[in-house]
């Protein structure tokens, strides 16, 4: 019997809702149906929707916090002071208007979804960050993971998509708030750590040595069973078998080719890789298309930083960051679609938080959790959409508020992914996924 219990919270709609859940294993014939429980299959049936273990999701951090107001939601009605320099211009969905600098992806809008009524409390980076990445609120402002991210959840409920590949991967570089905290290290990110635009990009670690074969490499993992062995009988936490999962994962991507194929961006060709735009942004988001069609479950990309715009905001937004940003957006999405992978594959684009609708004396925006927008794509959702409003100033909500919690739940549910499911923290504590929200219903 599994008990999932839950505080009173207050879902996307404003229904407040009080969850205690009790339920047990289905099976027919003495066989069970997967991970899921009566509810949860009834519901994905309710849906239309079926278990899908090859679903995959990319995330595109927007590390320091983009400018919701000169992307998704601007307000040229505003005074000039909140208004700034951008115009809306119209998308190829009528109705719905977006930045002047993301021209490209005003003409996919229809494969696009924003949800324009994010929202929470924090205005620090860490703290910011690890909410949006975890769904948690953390009480202190640390440098490392107190809560699992989102990554390392799905890898831990899901595990890859195919065989010989990680569950999840970081790109560029690991991310600072991705790790699997109480999870285990097993569940930590996979990353190359180099930069797939540079012409040396390769990922270390994912070929033998010269001096060792594949024979020599059999009998030293023969050693350490037997030394493991030894160490296990001595183990009192546990942690022998994180780092052993860690090590078979290991040993499997090291002895078949998959994840060096996978991680070969070079064999793409020349014109594909223009579109997706020569940087570290645009090669990460085309290593990442051919990450999850290999297999893997999760990738977060954080390449092309500098949201954080304190100062010329307009400047770095129209110069540098919303050029790079549009044309890796588009070209993902539409390579995609292409593909037939607009069902298998979610795209989410946001960061710690927006900016605040009054500009400061150095023509930037500060931070402002109080509204931000979020950037969905594919994943079977609908597209084509506006969720949620914003005030005059776009300061706050004012109908179909999310928190981080109803953002991350929605994205969960594509992964097929109960987000009530409860683990047990180093302290035995029994800890919910997520501690608060609802999936976006006019997304399914």
């Amino acid at each position: 019997m599994i008990e999932i219990q839950g505080r009173s919270m207050r879902t996307c709609d404003g229904t407040t809702r009080r969850g205690f859940l009790r339920i047990g294993s289905l099976g027919v014939g003495g066989i069970g149906i997967g991970a899921l429980a009566l509810p949860d299959l009834l519901r994905l049936r309710a849906m239309g929707a079926a278990p899908n273990h090859r679903k995959a999701v990319i995330l595109i951090w927007q590390a320091g916090g983009p400018s919701h107001l000169d992307m998704y939601d601007l307000k040229p009605d505003a005074p000039a002071e909140f208004r700034g320099e951008f115009r809306p211009i119209a998308t190829n969905v009528a109705g719905i208007d977006i930045g002047e600098h993301l021209p490209l992806q005003s003409r996919i809008m229809d494969k696009l979804a924003i949800v324009r009524s994010g929202c929470h409390t924090n205005a620090g980076h860490g703290m910011g960050s690890q909410w949006m990445l975890t769904g948690w609120q953390p009480t202190i402002e640390v440098n490392d993971n107190i809560y699992p991210c989102i990554g390392s959840v799905a890898s831990r409920m899901k595990g890859p998509n195919e065989p010989g590949m990680p569950a999840y991967v970081n790109l560029p570089r690991p991310l600072g708030l991705g790790k699997a905290a109480y999870l285990g290290a097993s569940f930590n990110p996979f990353s190359p750590d180099s930069d797939p635009n540079a012409d040396s990009f390769q990922v270390r670690n994912l070929k033998l040595t010269g001096r060792v074969d594949l024979a020599r490499l059999d009998r030293r993992e023969q050693l350490l069973r037997r030394l493991d062995g030894i160490r296990r009988d001595i183990d009192t936490k546990g942690d022998i078998l994180g780092i052993d999962k860690f090590y078979r994962d290991a040993m499997e991507m090291v002895t078949n080719d998959k994840a060096q194929k996978a991680f070969h961006v070079q064999s793409e060709p020349a014109k594909l890789r223009d579109e997706y735009g020569r940087n570290d942004l645009g090669q990460s988001c085309l290593l990442a298309r051919r990450l999850v069609e290999a297999g893997v479950t999760f990738v977060a990309i954080q390449a092309g930083g500098g949201w954080d715009t304190h100062g010329d905001n307009f400047k770095q937004l129209k110069d540098n960051l919303l050029p790079k940003y549009d044309r890796a957006v588009s070209a993902l999405v539409t390579d995609l679609y292409d593909r037939g992978l607009q069902n298998d594959v979610l795209v989410m684009a946001m960061g710690e938080f927006g900016r605040t609708p009054r500009i400061n004396g150095g023509a930037g925006r500060d931070h402002w959790p109080q509204a931000m927008s979020v950037l969905y794509a594919g994943g079977g959702l609908r597209m084509g959409q506006a969720i949620g409003t914003t005030n005059d100033k776009a300061e706050y909500p004012t109908s179909k508020p999310a928190t981080p919690g109803c953002l991350l739940s929605t994205m969960y549910r594509v992964l097929g992914i109960d987000h009530r499911h409860v683990f047990h923290d180093q302290a035995n504590r029994p800890l919910p996924i997520l501690s608060e929200g609802q999936p976006i219903e006019e997304l399914f």
